[in-house]
């Protein structure tokens, strides 16, 4: 070992909230955190000092528990900014009056002490502001080690202004062409192996690496030895690619790592960003106005996509609707008396509607169509349901696939998951297709139903006066008549498609668009059919509170004043246009479908997702969200955006049409799941 001259510190970056791996280095190997077998790996180098070594960690309260593993090793910690790790890193140096800094962070626990000396005795030898292993890369990614002097990392903090750049520390050194630096390079490029710890799967690998040693110190070339005997144990992460991180977007990273502690990652499907652009949608926003969306790197979209799943028919931010909301929240949203709101909101739904005679509310689609039901049963006193359409994830809709599987494929999604709903609800809810009488006639021969539950309209248009006839078959049959407008109320016209069609239900669910972006659904029927709800038990707390009536009051208001319904079906009667004469100049063929106030498109064509991928990608990189449904609001009503849109769709198709097949080549990440979804 060769004297060193030069003073070093090792700064060992870790936090709890990691963005994609939420507390990581508190995870356990052979009974010691991810962060003690670090910190033990790197005590065993033969150049570095223990009082030399330091944990830079963050001031957030839940970064307490790294600090208490640095006090029981007897360890040294700074704690500074969160997000500004440059930041930390300049006044640690300050602080410890550190001459040249070596950085290893926490997702590196197989860093290796015999690779660190190497690496000091290079960089004390040579003339140079920075060091690392990682630019090219030839040493696997977990074995990252940089090391540079405290002249550089001042420079760094006074001129860096990059956030990004602040948050990795030495992004500022490595674009810049004035500092000089020097990579230390294998003889032999193993890059291609994943050492680090970013997701569950590493922590799989790593875990698997450790149980083929005795103890945790063992080396870098004991790992390559490994290896080449068990190829296996590598295999389950070596398709991520190295350093992803460093090029997701903020929404990617938080996605990944809500992905390890939300099932599902979010509380709704359609949110999920593996339908759109995997690894690239913004995923998160932080603000938005009218049609634009703000992620959370503060970029600026355009939405022409589901523009809130369809609940902003007003825009996003609506400053009618939103007032409204600000003045019940500053008088008191929830108390022990309930909101007059509800009543003066009741009591629109029933002069718009006046078929009607009572209304419940619900926070959520889901549940109204759940509370329709259960009054539906308690007024026959019956127990059947037949369903055509989309009713959310209850027990009762769920049970259509318990004695038919996949019988609900037929209706906007499929594949549905039904573990968990209970087995003694077989044969309590049928299933039939729009537009086909005979299926709901065979159901109705066999079968006393409590309720028929249906879509008014969403991708088809009735046919043979198809609504008029469900209705006289329920009437008949003595099954209550409940049509779902959740999706389509607020759409074609002020309140319900049933209203356009002239066929009243006995009862009727709205929602979605109600609140403009406020939770707030109602159940509206007939006195006779609601009836059973005095020999039931429906009641839940937060469907009194406050803000959701006050937005369904304004919502109501705005809408009828600038009389929106007309202006976003008008809108989709264009768009539609657009699409099929920007299909056929580019030969492409596309199935238009859907209400005119949602558009929708299909590709004909084996290669439809790769084709919806691409477009995606496409029209993010020019700052547009969009897929091939548009959920409409006023604020679409935007010239330059609609040419904006349609010129780079325009392209999009021609890209396709001249890829002859080979679409594949121009996606630059993951295709987009088909997921649930029933694409036709």
């Amino acid at each position: 070992m060769k004297k060193i001259k030069k003073k070093y510190h090792v700064f060992v970056q870790a936090r709890f909230l990691s963005k994609r791996l939420r507390g990581k280095v508190l995870l356990k190997i052979k009974k010691k955190t991810i962060l003690e077998i670090i910190l033990r790996r790197l005590m065993k180098s033969k150049i570095l000092k223990k009082e030399n070594l330091i944990v830079l960690s963050s001031t957030n309260p839940s970064d307490l528990h790294i600090e208490k593993i640095c006090r029981k090793m007897n360890i040294k910690i700074f704690r500074g900014p969160e997000q500004n790790v440059l930041k930390r890193f300049y006044f640690a140096a300050k602080k410890f009056d550190s001459e040249n800094i070596v950085r290893v962070t926490g997702d590196c626990p197989l860093v290796d002490y015999k690779l660190l000396d190497r690496m000091i005795e290079k960089f004390d030898q040579v003339n140079c502001d920075y060091l690392s292993n990682i630019t090219p890369p030839t040493f696997p990614d977990g074995l990252d080690i940089e090391i540079f002097n405290r002249k550089s990392l001042n420079r760094s903090y006074k001129k860096c202004l990059s956030v990004q750049m602040q948050e990795h520390v030495t992004q500022y050194i490595k674009k810049n062409k004035n500092f000089k630096k020097i990579n230390f390079e294998n003889k032999k490029d193993f890059s291609f192996l994943r050492l680090t710890l970013d997701e569950a799967r590493d922590f799989k690998v790593i875990c698997n690496i450790f149980d083929n040693f005795k103890n945790i110190y063992f080396d870098y070339n004991d790992v390559i030895q490994l290896y080449i005997k068990k190829k296996k144990i590598f295999h389950e992460n070596m398709h991520i690619e190295r350093n992803e991180g460093m090029k997701m977007n903020s929404g990617t990273k938080l996605w990944k790592k809500a992905e390890t502690f939300i099932p599902g990652g979010s509380m709704l499907f359609s949110k999920n960003p593996n339908l759109f652009l995997p690894n690239s949608w913004p995923t998160y926003f932080s603000k938005t106005r009218k049609l634009n969306v703000w992620d959370l790197d503060k970029k600026k979209y355009s939405d022409m996509s589901l523009m809130g799943v369809g609940t902003n028919i007003l825009g996003y931010s609506n400053p009618v609707v939103d007032r409204s909301v600000r003045k019940v929240i500053n008088m008191g949203n929830m108390s022990t008396l309930n909101s007059y709101e509800e009543v003066e909101l009741a009591e629109k739904l029933i002069s718009d509607h006046p078929w009607s005679h009572k209304v419940r509310f619900t926070r959520s689609g889901g549940e109204a169509a759940a509370v329709a039901v259960r009054i539906a049963r308690a007024t026959t006193g019956r127990d059947k349901i037949a369903i055509c359409g989309y009713h959310g994830w209850h027990d009762w809709y769920l049970a259509a696939n318990l004695d038919r599987p996949n019988t609900l494929n037929n209706h906007l999604m499929k594949n549905l998951k039904i573990s968990g709903t209970p087995k003694i609800l077989k044969n309590l809810t049928y299933s039939f297709e729009y537009n086909n009488l005979n299926q709901i006639k065979k159901i109705l021969k066999n079968n006393k139903l409590a309720a028929i539950v249906m879509e008014v309209a969403r991708d088809n248009l009735p046919q043979n006066h198809f609504l008029k006839k469900i209705k006289n078959l329920a009437k008949k049959n003595g099954a209550i008549l409940i049509f779902d407008e959740c999706t389509s109320g607020f759409r074609e016209t002020f309140g319900g498609l049933h209203l356009k069609y002239n066929v009243n239900p006995d009862m009727c669910i709205l929602g979605k668009a109600l609140g403009n972006g406020y939770a707030i659904n109602a159940v509206l029927g007939t006195d006779d059919s609601m009836f059973g709800f005095k020999k039931t038990f429906i009641s839940s707390t937060f469907w009194t509170e406050r803000i959701g009536f006050a937005a369904g009051i304004a919502t109501l208001d705005e809408m009828k004043k600038l009389q929106s319904w007309k202006i976003i079906t008008a809108l989709g009667k264009k768009i539609k246009k657009n699409w099929a004469k920007i299909a056929k100049r580019n030969n492409l063929k596309i199935k238009i479908y859907g209400l005119d106030a949602l558009p929708k498109f299909d590709f004909e064509d084996l290669n439809k997702l790769y084709f919806k991928t691409f477009l995606t990608q496409e029209f993010l990189k020019n700052n547009i969200l969009a897929t091939n449904t548009i959920y409409l609001s006023i604020s679409h009503e935007n010239d330059n955006l609609l040419n904006k849109y349609y010129s780079i769709l325009d392209e999009v198709f021609s890209k396709i049409d001249r890829s002859k097949g080979n679409i594949k080549c121009l996606l630059e990440g993951p295709v987009c799941y088909s997921g649930l979804r029933n694409t036709k």
